[in-house]
């Protein structure tokens, strides 16, 4: 449903509030999940906001062209500060102030030049990443943040998160959450929320507009696929009169490939698989591919997209990728016959759109026989849904109702009347008894 009242005011307000912000799109990034998170990092800037914007991973080479793409960081940098307080109360005023460093130890040195310090005068306070909020985009779930949050439980746990988001299988994590499954984009998501504050709408630049028009056009696919509405091409379309510059995501995005990219592509189109019974078309890229090519997990992103999901006849287009830090993802495309969000959420806690979703195995000891054990999932899960949709559109049976036998109504009974007695031929009889002596 889209985004209520309610919900744009509590996150309104969050960030009116707050001084220190810290932004997070999910690990594995996409355009979109990368675009959100330098639109929230511009915006909250311009409002006199101290941000810091965090890339899990090392962000694709092919997106630096998105503005303030210089300004991600990758790790979350341990800004510990110890401080030290002197209570000057009482007349108490500093003369000198050194420190020296020995054996290990710092020592600070303090000459009052008038009156005294003891022990008492002196307060000691740790701070930590002391923000005030945590903006997650694009993100289903916490641990699509992968490190950053399995490393930060603690951060996450003790500071109050805002969760954008527009995938139908959100968790609904954070106190804050602005979530609209009907959008077409996470950035789809942030126009609506940047609009609907006349103070706001002024920060959407062409530099900003051009970050929100790339998560649309990438998360549609250039309006190709299911999720594009008459929304999604009017914000668009508002998108480039506030200047967006479209034709520099479509050279960047859709134009220009690393020769790695190209060839590590080529190494997926040469292993399609088919199954004909059971409608699935599916490739891999292991990181013994990565390796030998040149390229990064990252750069198998757009592949399915762009050449896998085109082969006809199949109801579902997979795209298996290992990943560097461990494990494996995995990208599902699927026609109208088949809910990709459920099978990826159902058989492996993934989740997504219901034609476009994915999911991650983490554990496994050979990665082509887990491919061919996750085909083999999927399978049985296809089945599963074309027997619901089969039995769906069957017409309900009707029991056939046989008629009641009608009871016939009892005959009164007739009073007997006396038999007649038969005549005797006397002369005839007489006759036989006389021929036969």
């Amino acid at each position: 449903m889209p985004l209520s009242p309610t919900d744009l005011k509590a996150a309104t307000d969050a960030i009116n509030k707050a001084e220190r912000l810290l932004i997070v799109p999910h690990a594995n990034v996409d355009p979109d999940g990368l675009s959100s998170a330098l639109a929230c990092y511009s915006v909250f800037r311009e409002l006199g906001k101290d941000c810091t914007v965090i890339c899990p991973e090392t962000p694709p080479e092919n997106l630096d062209f998105l503005p303030s793409f210089e300004k991600l960081s990758t790790n979350l940098s341990s800004e510990q500060e110890f401080i030290i307080t002197l209570d000057l109360a009482n007349g108490v005023e500093v003369d000198k102030l050194r420190y020296t460093v020995e054996d290990h130890k710092v020592n600070i040195v303090v000459v009052p030049k008038k009156g005294r310090l003891t022990a008492k005068n002196v307060t000691l306070l740790e701070s930590g990443l002391n923000y005030d909020l945590i903006v997650v985009l694009d993100s289903a779930e916490l641990t699509l943040l992968g490190q950053m949050y399995t490393e930060n439980i603690d951060l996450f746990s003790s500071i109050p998160v805002l969760n954008v988001d527009h995938h139908v299988s959100n968790t609904r994590y954070g106190q804050l959450q602005l979530i609209d499954p009907t959008a077409a984009s996470a950035t789809e998501v942030l126009y609506s929320w940047f609009t609907a504050e006349p103070k706001w709408k002024d920060c959407i630049n062409p530099d900003v507009a051009t970050l929100l028009l790339t998560g649309l056009i990438t998360d549609t696919r250039s309006f190709q696929n299911p999720n594009t509405t008459p929304k999604s091409l009017e914000v668009a379309a508002n998108l480039l009169d506030l200047g967006a510059r479209q034709q520099e995501i479509i050279q960047h995005i859709y134009k220009t490939k690393p020769l790695s990219t190209l060839r590590i592509w080529g190494r997926a189109l040469n292993r399609i698989q088919i199954d004909p019974e059971s409608r699935i078309v599916w490739s891999w890229i292991g990181r013994e591919d990565l390796g030998e090519m040149g390229a990064k997990s990252q750069e198998t992103h757009g592949l399915l997209d762009e050449l896998i999901s085109t082969v006809p006849d199949a109801d579902l287009h997979i795209m298996f990728t290992e990943v560097e830090e461990g494990g494996m993802k995995a990208s599902l495309r699927s026609s109208v016959a088949i809910d990709a969000n459920v099978a990826a959420g159902k058989l492996f806690g993934g989740g997504g759109h219901s034609r476009a979703s994915g999911f991650r195995v983490k554990n496994y000891g050979n990665f082509q026989l887990q491919v061919i054990e996750c085909i083999k999932q999927l399978k049985d899960e296809l089945t599963r849904q074309r027997n619901i949709a089969d039995a769906a559109l069957l017409p309900p049976v009707t029991p056939v109702q046989k008629p009641v036998p009608q009871m016939k109504p009892a005959k009164k009974e007739e009073a007997k009347k006396p038999e007649k007695t038969k005549g005797v031929d006397i002369v005839q009889t007489l006759g036989s008894a006389n021929g036969n002596q």
